[in-house]
Parts: C-alpha cells; structure tokens; sequence
C-alpha cells in the first residue's frame, strides 16, 4: 500500500513539473530563432545556414540541458533541493567555507545536514579543501561567487516575464501588420500588471492547471512542427549532424559566431535542470520552415502556424508565456528569501499562508521593484532582440558560475579527483564561455541592463552581510560574563514580576548586552526569562521536531533558560502563536528530561542544550486547551484555572488594546495546566513547571535590541562610508526585526543599544 501511494505521488510531481519547470524551456521557440537572425546573419539565406542553426541549437541543448543539468545537476541536489543556494550549501556543510557566525557543533547531528550519497571523501581534495578553509579571502570570494550567481538569477525574475509575453503578443501582428507598436506594449504592460498584483493571491488554486496548458502546448508545437516538416522541407532531420555546424561557421564565420548570442537562448530554461525532446522538435518547427521561407526570419514561429490555428495557438503561447514568468518570479522570490536567511540581504517580510504548497512564498517588497523593473525594459528596449541579448546574457553567466560551483561539488562533497572535476569545469565552461563572449559583443545593444543591476544588487547584498557580521562580533565581543550574573542571585538583584520574557539575540550563548541595559535603566524583569536565538543551518529545511534546543542558564533557581531555533535556509516564520506554544512545551520538556537524569549540575554556568521533542513523551507533560472569544476552554474537561497577576484595570486596558489593533482578535489563545495524573519525582520540579505555567498566564513579552550604529573614530574613510551611509540607508529604508518575526506590537519591547563598528 505504501508503494503505490508513493508512486503515486511521484506521478503527481511529475505531472506538476511540466508546468513549473518545463514552461520556461517551452517558450523559447517564440524569440530563439527571431534573435539569431537578427544581425547580419539574416543576409545569409541558404538552407545550409538555416541547417547549421538548428545543429547549434540541437546540440546546445543535448550538452548544457541534457547531459550537464539532467544527468550531472540532478545528482548534485541538497536534500531535493536545487540551484545555486543548494550548491553552496553542500560545499559549506561538507567543508569550513561558510561566513556564518553562530555555527554549532549540535547542528551537524541533523537529520537533513548528511547525505549517505556523500560519505566518501577522497585524500588528494583535502589539500585544497584545508588551503581554502584557511584563508578568509577564499571564504570571501566564494561568497561573492554565489551572490554574483543569484543576483543574475533575480534579473531572470524581471527579464522572464518581459520578453515571454511581449514575444507571444508580438505574434498578432503577424496577422494584423498595421497594428501599431504601441498596442503591443500596452497589451503586454497590462498582463505584466496583472501577473504581479496577483502574485499575493498564490497559485495554489490554479497551480494544477499549469502541467496540462504546458503539455498541450508542447503537443501543439510538435504537431505544427511536423506539419512544417512533411510541408516544407522533409530533409529537416540532416540539421542534426554536427557536420551542419561546420558548414555554418565555414560560410558565416564572423557572424556566426556574433548569431551565438541568439543560440543561446534555447537553453534559457536550462537553469530549471529540465528538458525534453519535444524542444528539438520546437526547434524544427521553424527550421523546416525557415529552409524554403527565408523572409520570414522575424516573424518565423506564427508564420509557420496554420491558418485555422493561429489564433488557438496565440492563445496558449500567451498563456505558457504567463505560466513560464510565474514560476520564475516565484523563484526569484525564494532566492531572496535564501540570501536574507544567511545574512545576506536587507530585511523583507516573507508571506506564507497555510493554503499554499510548501515553499511557496511572497515578498510584496521585490514583487514591486520586479514590477517596476519589467515594465521599464518592456517599454525601454524598443527592438526586442535588445531584450533577447540582455536575457542570453543574464542566464548564461548563471549557467557559467553554476559549472564552477558544481566543479567545487565534484571535488569537495563527491569525493572525487580534482583532475575529474576541472575536466568538467573545462569543457563545460570552454562551451560556455563561446557563448559568452559572442554575448559581450552584444552588451552596448542591451546586455549592460543586468550586468549593471547584477552589480548594483551584489553590492547591496555585500554591505547588509558586512554590517550585519560587524554587528555580530560587536555583540559577541560585549557579551556579559556569567559569572556577573552569577553573582547577583536568583532575584539578579532587582524586582521579578509575573510572565515570561523574551530577550531575542543572535548570540548562541552567553548573555547579550541588550538583557544588562535593560536591567540597568528599568530594575525589574519577569520571572522567567528566555533568551531567543534565531539562526541559519546550511540546510533547506530543518524538521520540527529537531528545530529547537533547549538549555538553562544558572542554577535553577535563577529561571533562565536558552531557546536556539534552528531554520534552514528555505524555512518560513510561522505564526507567534505557535512559537509561544512550542517554546512552553519544548521548557516544560526539558524540565522533565533534566530530572530523569539527562540534565546538568546545580550552579552550571551555561547548561548543555537539548534537541527535547525528539523525546516519546513529548506533548504529554502539560494539558492545552483552546479558549473561545470570551476566555473560557473550549476542551471537555474544565481545566485548573490560574488567577492572572495583572490587575482588572490592567487586563482591561490590554483586551481592549488587542480589540482595536487589527489582527489581534485572530490570534490563537491557548490555556496550559499540569497533567493530573503525572507523578513527580523531585516536588521542585512541579514547582517550576507550575510556576512556567503561571508565567505563561500572566503574558509573553518580546524584548529586543534598538541598534543604533556608528563607525569607529578612527575606522578608514571606506568603512566609515560603507557604515553611514550605504549599510544604515539599508536599515532605514527595510522590514523593523519585529516584522519580520511577527512580533504583535502589544508584546514588543525595544532596549536601545549604540554599535561602535
């Protein structure tokens, strides 16, 4: 039974990848030929010139498609994940290349962080594994790499949608030639508009409909294409001798190598690691055509339509355009939300909503700007071969730094020769880099737009990872000492009050500065107090029953505790809510298992952490109960209700407070109580639990740090710049933290700090 509901669903996914990956690979026939044929290659009208650009095209795709990212990518995936976040990720797990600051040896024991596939390691890399791992600048520069790689990507996320709808609106005019250009880029504005306010809304409802709009329009162009074929030229299939290549750079020489910017658009959907062979027969379509139609070179593809299905035909060219954009913006977004996971952009707020699959995101902040983006190069590039060039380019240089990557792959994290992997990296890269440099030509026609945006994002990328690190280390130099702690006792020499307080920092241990100002100018602090660190693991997701480690800080008396959550790169925040339910019962948890004998010794400083929902009994130490509108539980049986702390002024004042800000009346209000039935072995330890729950009762509040940065007196003119200017324009103008870790404002404290950076 278990066997046939998994292939099932692996039917399934197959079914939904046609349209999710093979859109963006099924559209290419709409512009390839047109842009190939767009410079003085259009002079050379001979049925051997239009052969050998089919050759190219057919063979591009079999060695960058089919036999890099089909046979060779497809092994190369993180835990089912793929691109160029994946790839640094297996390198930074699998060797000491990452920046990050808070690693932990505990990480390394997730489920998710090895892969079996991955346990041979070879003793001829560990020499250049060691040299990198040595030097920062190595470090650096990978880094740089990876961001240089994913910036291109989200210039992929603007130029997708431009030049895929505006190339299948331009087929009206094939039929209606007196239609002015205007027309055109109003009709494409108006669907790119439409396609981005809509983005909020997800594809969940409509996500099912893209796998058979894909195929049918894949069927579509396969069965033009062999009409095209028995009509115009049965001797099309010759163009798939490599000997046809030959032939083309023989007659065309110099600008046949210039048409290379145009080839290269067969395999902009390569980045997808999808193909098929019904894309060879897209590229017959037109050849079989173009073979006895040489005039028709720029209109090609709607001029080799039948006259009774041009229309039908429009009609889904449009329709797989819109379905090719939209699984490329969706990506765009989750590649931002990748660089913003490890530090490495600008806070934004993620939106996930429970209806949607897994992984699916939006962020209305780079939704707008990829808008804003779309419509300029729609409206800007007049000749849409500038658009193709700016689009070859982008997704080539892409395809460039993802074979270096995969040659770091093939070294480091397969375990294999560093002979095999440059091999790889030479001839792939060598076909690459052809490519490449027929596009450089291109760059004053188009392809600067990318290459200076790529810059412009990498750079602003750069600068919130710098700032960010230097906060880091700021905080981890100024760090408390425990043992000043220690020495002030359980009370820590102020005024404990009913509740539990929050005190979110990115240190993994020690106190933060942020929790001694607090106490400093405001003598008095909740009863319970955790402190919150939120971190990064190199892996895409992080299963929730391993998400949280919990520890104590003290001695027990002192009720402090150390929560360190734990997401992968691909993870999405989920409600505050569920975050205060899990943190009670992950504490309550690890209470117990400290008792039974796993715990650490009266006075620790800083106890060890423990990973508590692995545990059986975990979920089973304290009851919930869901409370209606009106406060009373809504389980069966009434449970042990525990008198608030908060005067009736001040419980009014809250409810209504809560009442009139919007979104707070849907928030989850949940009741804990001790199990009845639960034996005890220390009578402390249902105290405390006791007292954690009555904590609980009595309110949640959030306490973070209200940065204020400056750059050291003596700091260099560049670093003082990068600090002032570039890096706090970043903060004024992003997400507060408290967005982003959907803090309600009735919860939230802010302690202001001063950073010397």
């Amino acid at each position: 039974v278990d066997r046939s509901y998994q292939c099932k669903d692996v039917l399934i996914l197959a079914y939904q990848s046609f349209g999710v990956l093979f859109g963006d690979l099924s559209i290419s026939p709409l512009y390839v030929f047109k842009s190939t044929f767009s410079g003085n290659l259009s002079n050379y009208q001979s049925e051997d010139v239009i052969f050998g650009a089919l050759s190219l095209i057919f063979w591009t795709l079999t060695l960058l498609s089919l036999f890099k990212h089909v046979i060779i990518l497809l092994n190369a995936d993180d835990n089912g994940e793929g691109g160029i976040f994946a790839l640094y990720s297996l390198l930074c797990r699998h060797a000491k290349f990452s920046l990050l600051p808070n690693h932990q040896t505990a990480d390394e024991e997730l489920s998710t962080y090895h892969n079996p596939r991955y346990s041979y390691r070879n003793p001829q890399s560990l020499t250049v594994k060691r040299f990198a791992e040595r030097h920062k600048k190595a470090k650096t520069a990978l880094l740089l790499l990876v961001l240089f790689g994913t910036c291109l990507l989200i210039c992929v996320g603007f130029l997708t949608p431009a030049i895929s709808i505006r190339s299948a609106i331009e087929g009206v005019k094939v039929r209606s030639s007196e239609l002015h250009y205007g027309v055109v880029l109003i009709i494409a504005c108006i669907l790119l508009v439409g396609l981005f306010v809509l983005q909020h809304r997800g594809t969940y409802r409509v996500a099912f409909m893209f796998a058979p709009i894909v195929i049918l329009w894949s069927l579509s162009i396969a069965a033009i294409g062999v009409y095209n074929i028995l009509k115009w030229n049965p001797r099309v299939y010759k163009a798939l001798s490599p000997y046809y290549i030959y032939t083309f750079f023989r007659d065309t020489r110099y600008d046949g190598w210039i048409s290379l910017g145009g080839v290269l658009l067969c395999v902009t959907g390569a980045e997808a690691m999808f193909a098929d062979l019904g894309q060879y027969t897209a590229a017959s379509i037109r050849a079989a055509f173009l073979s006895k139609n040489f005039a028709a070179v720029s209109t090609s593809f709607y001029a080799s339509i039948p006259d009774s299905l041009f229309w039908p035909v429009l009609v889904m060219a449009t329709l797989a355009a819109i379905i090719a954009s939209q699984s490329v913006i969706s990506a765009t977004f989750s590649i931002v939300k990748q660089c913003h996971a490890i530090g490495c952009f600008p806070r934004v707020k993620v939106v996930h909503k429970s209806k949607w699959f897994r992984g699916q995101i939006y962020i209305p902040e780079i939704n707008w700007v990829l808008l804003v983006l779309c419509l300029a190069v729609t409206v800007g590039f007049r000749d849409i071969n500038h658009l193709g060039n700016a689009y070859g380019l982008t997704y080539m240089s892409a395809m460039f730094v993802t074979t270096w990557l995969t040659a770091l792959i093939i070294n480091f994290v397969w375990g294999q020769s560093l002979v095999l992997a440059l091999l790889f990296a030479l001839f792939f890269g060598s076909i690459e880099i052809i490519f490449l440099s027929s596009s450089f030509i291109r760059i004053s026609k188009g392809g600067w737009v990318p290459l200076v945006l790529s810059v412009i994002f990498m750079l602003i990328m750069f600068v919130w990872h710098y700032g960010s690190r230097k906060k880091y280390l700021y905080d981890f130099h100024n760090k408390v000492p425990m043992k000043q702690i220690l020495t002030l006792g359980p009370s820590l020499g102020i005024v404990r009050v009913p509740g539990i307080g929050l005190i979110f920092t990115a240190l993994v241990s020690g106190v933060p500065a942020t929790f001694t100002r607090f106490l400093t100018n405001l003598p008095t602090f909740y009863q319970v107090a955790v402190f919150v660190c939120e971190k990064t693991v190199l892996v895409p997701y992080v299963p929730q029953k391993e998400r949280y480690l919990i520890g104590r800080i003290g001695p027990k008396s002192f009720r402090m505790y150390r929560c360190i959550v734990r997401n992968g790169y691909k993870d999405v925040q989920k409600n505050e809510d569920d975050f205060e339910n899990d943190l009670i019962m992950s504490i309550a948890e690890f209470i117990q298992l400290e008792a039974e004998g796993s715990g650490t010794l009266e006075g620790s400083v800083d106890g060890r952490m423990a990973v508590v929902r692995t545990s059986e009994k975990f979920g089973k130490r304290l009851e919930i109960s869901e409370l209606e509108r009106n406060g009373e539980a809504s389980s069966s049986m009434p449970p042990t209700i525990l008198n608030s702390s908060k005067s009736h002024i001040l419980q009014y004042l809250q409810s209504t407070y809560e009442m009139e800000s919007p979104g707070s009346t849907l928030r989850r209000r949940v009741r804990f109580k001790l199990q009845p039935d639960m034996n005890y072995r220390d009578p402390n330890v249902k105290d405390e639990l006791l007292e954690l729950v009555e904590a609980k009762q009595s309110g949640v509040a959030y306490v973070l740090g209200h940065s204020h940065i400056k750059a050291k007196m003596n700091a260099p003119c560049l670093k003082r710049f990068v600090i002032h200017v570039a890096y706090l324009f970043l903060r004024k103008n992003c997400r507060a933290p408290a967005v982003v870790l959907n803090i309600p404002q009735t919860c939230l404290i802010e302690v202001g700090m001063n950073y010397y950076l």
